[in-house]
């Protein structure tokens, strides 16, 4: 009896740890949005991020976002810039939107380092159906973005 309340706290520890370790990806929403170095528009201005790039939120204040973005850096930005639309970012050299979900497929478009797709879904391991800007849409490698 002991064991078995032991296995289901442990089961309930983890699944809580999961729940809070759940990555929210969010993309800036207006042309381009002040990045500061405090929650607080009397902070320094560090740099601009442009519209539709991706940014993970990793600290949640009222009014305000704690973000990384695709180089790692960490920034506070206004939540009111910032939309729940999910963009990706290609981070490898160059990158290939494929016809299907496998890497015999053929190949709809080749993309350059920090070209943005839209994210869709998540498809077979290792892999996310994208939409570029022009209307391809396909599968990219889950390697070659940044944001999932």
């Amino acid at each position: 009896m002991v064991m078995r309340r032991q296995l289901l706290l442990a089961l309930s520890l983890i699944g809580a740890a999961s729940a809070a370790l759940a990555v929210d990806y969010r993309s800036v929403d207006v042309p381009a949005a002040i990045l500061y170095d405090a929650p607080s528009q009397k902070g320094k201005k560090l740099y601009l991020i442009k519209a539709q790039t991706p940014v993970e939120v990793v600290v949640r204040l009222e009014g305000w976002f704690k973000v990384r973005d695709a180089e790692g850096s960490l920034a506070w930005i206004e939540a009111r810039n910032v939309a729940e639309r999910r963009m990706l970012v290609v981070i490898a050299p160059r990158a290939e939107i494929r016809q299907a979900d496998k890497p015999e497929s053929a190949v709809l478009a080749e993309l350059d380092k920090w070209v943005g797709l839209e994210f869709v879904e998540m498809a077979s391991p290792g892999w996310a159906r994208v939409r570029h800007r022009d209307g391809v849409t396909g599968y990219v490698r889950s390697t070659q973005v940044w944001g999932l």
